[in-house]
């Protein structure tokens, strides 16, 4: 029997789970000897058969040297569709999973309770209200747990404000912090780098604010990151242990279609610089 299709949800975070996968560069076998998961469980878990424990997320980030707030995100809106929860109210269909035992029930009144005809509108008002929540809370999770990195623009992040879009754009941006601006939501990767220390290096690009950046991570103190795309040059520098085990990222350099971005590592040890490019497409 052919098995039903995977939810959107499921299909986003075993998606971003394969991609956490590759770069960690283990094998399925790999995986299953570095945490308490199986071969067969991973299989499972990248090819979204089986929504995985949350631990499981947060070890293949670590695996990976990913920042986990963003894969932990996706983990929980998957959850809540499989639990149920984002449904909380609606009546059961085929295909529909049964709702887990341990799931946590949901805040606020319970699901309407079958009534007269005359009331049926209410009560559908109410789980439309209910389902819109839980999607708009999970967008606002997901947006939020990609921007608190520490990173070389030391600049406080703006006020709160209703506007999800970047807070800036082209030659505002330039020297801005990508996270605090909000150009650092759905970037684009132009080229990844691993130094000889065992650094890990990235370029990334806005296409919504017109500008590049490098980031890096598997740190030292006193590692520096430049970049430039053919104007002024971005740095940033490992400060402290903290920096060590998340991203530190450049400030922002204006990166327009077809130029050239160069990132250039120089680790705290001494040694040569290592450079790499990326072409904005």
């Amino acid at each position: 029997m052919t098995p039903p299709p995977l939810s959107p949800e499921r299909a986003r975070l075993a998606a971003a789970l394969r991609e956490l996968k590759t770069r960690t560069g283990l094998s399925l076998a790999g995986l299953a000897a570095k945490t308490p998961y199986s071969k067969s469980s991973w299989e499972r878990y990248l090819n979204g058969k089986t929504l995985p424990p949350r631990q499981a997320v947060r070890d293949l980030c670590r695996l990976a040297g990913e920042a986990e707030g963003r894969y932990l995100a996706l983990w929980e809106i998957a959850e809540s569709q499989w639990s149920g929860r984002a449904t909380e109210g609606t009546p059961a269909g085929p295909g529909t999973p049964p709702r887990r035992p341990d799931a946590a029930a949901p805040a606020g009144p319970g699901p309407a309770r079958p009534g007269p005809a005359g009331h049926r509108g209410v009560a559908a008002v109410a789980v439309l209200a209910s389902v819109c929540a839980v999607a708009v809370g999970g967008v606002a999770v997901a947006l939020l747990a990609l921007l608190p990195h520490r990173d070389g623009a030391r600049s406080a992040p703006p006020p709160a404000s209703s506007v999800i879009g970047p807070l800036c754009r082209g030659a505002a941006c330039e020297g801005g912090n990508p996270m605090h601006m909000r150009c650092g939501v759905g970037p684009s990767t132009l080229a990844s780098y691993r130094t000889a220390t065992g650094a890990r290096l990235e370029l990334r690009h806005s296409r919504e604010c017109g500008t590049g950046w490098a980031r890096m991570w598997n740190t030292r103190i006193g590692d520096r990151l430049t970049v430039t795309a053919g104007g002024p040059t971005r740095s940033a520098r490992v400060e402290d242990r903290l920096d060590t085990e998340e991203f530190v990222f450049t400030p922002m350099t204006v990166a327009r279609p077809g130029a050239v971005v160069r990132a250039c590592f120089r680790p705290a040890a001494g040694g040569g610089r290592e450079c790499f490019d990326g072409r904005v497409r």
